[in-house]
């Protein structure tokens, strides 16, 4: 048998520098460049800008389908290619050291105009693929464009500063002075922020998208994490404009990143879209890939009910009908970050907490207080006992009945881990969110009884963006009365749920393994 050699792409096999910086697939490059019309491909004057290259994999397929697009208008290979990589492709490198690999990935040479540069118009080393290194504007300790910290990255000249040119600028088009028909790209996710990483991290990615409509494209296409669908650290108003902009025309939405990047995980998830200058209306396409579950709607992003995006269309219905016959958010007896004002690496490390007195055995005057005790991977759930007249915040629900949610667990689990109940004299660190104070036993046990519900679950699934859960996941639950118990079948009557709906809630909730009423009741004191 005659076995055909394999030529792989280069370009599909590099190592993705972070996950805040992640290199193009060429196949889902491809994806994206099929949202563009076929005809701009033929057009010899459109200009295509990649403004955050790093492997140059972007302007690499716009040339290939504009080699292809021109051959009849210009048939000449060299005076194509010339024509293509001197009037048409242009991009602004992340780094000095991606604007070596994009020209290398482009023009088939780290320099523009070296010896084996396949475009022989070029008079400089950089070409159209540009890179200046930038500095941060430090005003009251963070940068006026990008708001990265002083602090992190006041930096020494040899160091890279992550100062991206092309929002470290009030006049963008100045760069090229020119108007481009076509911005595509990956920007970089986040900036650490001096706390860390994921969701303690400043995302930066919706600057790039807000830069590039200044341009006025006609179109724009970009592949970012999710995540500002539904939360993240000030992207509120980012989400605000993207849910109103009716210029959106296309959206592709991947709850597991790993699916279109390999080995990449991003809690969220990723999407990219299509921005069309000419367009007005409603998406044509809201492609959702949730849980291996395919869905393609046409709508709007907005609705009357909600301040994020519904990802899924088959939620809407719920939600709308949930919405509509409430008069109180759950959300509203969910307690902000930190409930007792004590940090989650507390029981890593009780000698820092030198003003509290600490025991790990009960003690009188001391109270009960849960938390972790570990790191990431090994951590696990302990208890020890503090001076409760050391507490400063929150002392009206120490001597209450309440509920303690931890605030991270798995983005794709439907089955958060066992709710604590915790009686009068038990408080938490901020590892867990506290739920409401209730004067009794009862109410406390129908309260987590209703959090258990398929109903409520499900609920603060279709809210959910990462790791972490805030306050604000629960705002689609709705608040009950709960001097008395709560079912789903009774829920499903009280908001007129259909079969149909029913069903979807019952498909995508795993039946719970913990959190039975009987393992939760509190001992009568």
């Amino acid at each position: 048998m005659i076995q055909t050699s394999y030529n792989p792409d280069v370009l599909s096999c590099l190592a993705n520098l972070s996950n805040d910086e992640v290199f193009t697939p060429p196949n889902l490059v491809n994806d994206i460049l099929d949202l563009l019309p076929q005809e701009i491909w033929s057009n010899p004057n459109a200009k295509f800008l990649d403004p955050v290259s790093k492997s140059g994999v972007f302007l690499r397929e716009m040339a290939k389908r504009l080699m292809h697009g021109l051959e009849i208008q210009i048939p000449g290979k060299q005076e194509r290619i010339n024509h293509i990589f001197k009037n048409q492709l242009y991009g602004i490198a992340i780094t000095e050291l991606t604007s070596l690999l994009s020209r290398r990935s482009v023009y088939c040479s780290k320099t523009a105009n070296g010896k084996y540069s396949i475009c022989e118009t070029f008079e400089d080393e950089q070409g159209n693929i540009r890179y200046e290194r930038m500095q941060h504007t430090w005003q009251n300790g963070k940068c006026s464009y990008c708001g990265a910290s002083q602090k992190e990255y006041d930096r020494d000249e040899i160091l890279e500063t992550y100062a991206y040119h092309f929002i470290h600028t009030d006049k963008p088009e100045k760069i090229f002075n020119m108007k481009f028909d076509v911005i595509v790209g990956n920007p970089p996710y986040q900036l650490s922020d001096g706390g860390g990483t994921g969701d303690s991290a400043k995302p930066i990615y919706h600057l790039f998208i807000q830069q590039a409509k200044k341009l006025n494209p006609k179109y724009l296409t970009m592949i970012i994490p999710s995540r500002w669908m539904k939360g993240g650290k000030g992207l509120d108003s980012f989400r605000q404009e993207m849910m109103k902009d009716e210029r959106l025309s296309h959206l592709f939405d991947f709850a597991n990143a790993n699916k279109i990047f390999p080995g990449i995980h991003l809690d969220g998830g990723v999407c990219y879209f299509l921005w069309e200058q000419a367009h007005k209306g409603v998406l044509e396409n809201y492609y959702t890939d949730l849980n291996n579950k395919v869905v393609h709607s046409t709508r709007l992003l907005r609705s009357e009910f909600s301040e994020t995006i519904i990802r899924d269309i088959r939620q809407e219905s719920i939600i709308s009908k949930v919405y509509e016959m409430s008069n109180s958010t759950f959300s509203n007896i969910v307690y902000a970050r930190k409930p007792f004002g004590i940090s989650a690496d507390f029981f890593n490390d009780p000698q820092k907490y030198t003003n509290m007195e600490y025991s790990e055995n009960p003690k009188d005057g001391l109270c009960k207080i849960f938390g972790v005790k570990g790191i990431k991977g090994g951590a696990k759930r302990v208890h020890g006992f503090i001076d409760r007249n050391e507490i400063m915040q929150n002392k009206e629900s120490i001597d209450k009945y309440k509920l303690f949610f931890s605030k991270a667990y798995m983005t794709t689990s439907t089955n958060p881990p066992k709710i604590i109940l915790a009686k009068p004299n038990e408080i938490c660190t901020e590892t867990f969110l506290q739920i409401g104070f209730f004067e009794t036993a009862k109410e406390a046990e129908n309260c987590l009884e209703y959090l258990n519900t398929n109903f409520s679950r499900a609920l603060l699934f279709f809210n959910r963006s990462s790791l972490n859960i805030s306050q604000e996941t629960f705002v689609f639950i709705p608040m009950q009365d709960f001097n008395e118990s709560w079912t789903d079948k009774k829920l499903y009557k009280k908001y007129g749920l259909t079969e149909e709906e029913i069903g979807f809630i019952e498909s995508m909730i795993r039946p719970m393994e913990i959190n039975t009423k009987e393992e939760n009741k509190i001992d009568k004191i």
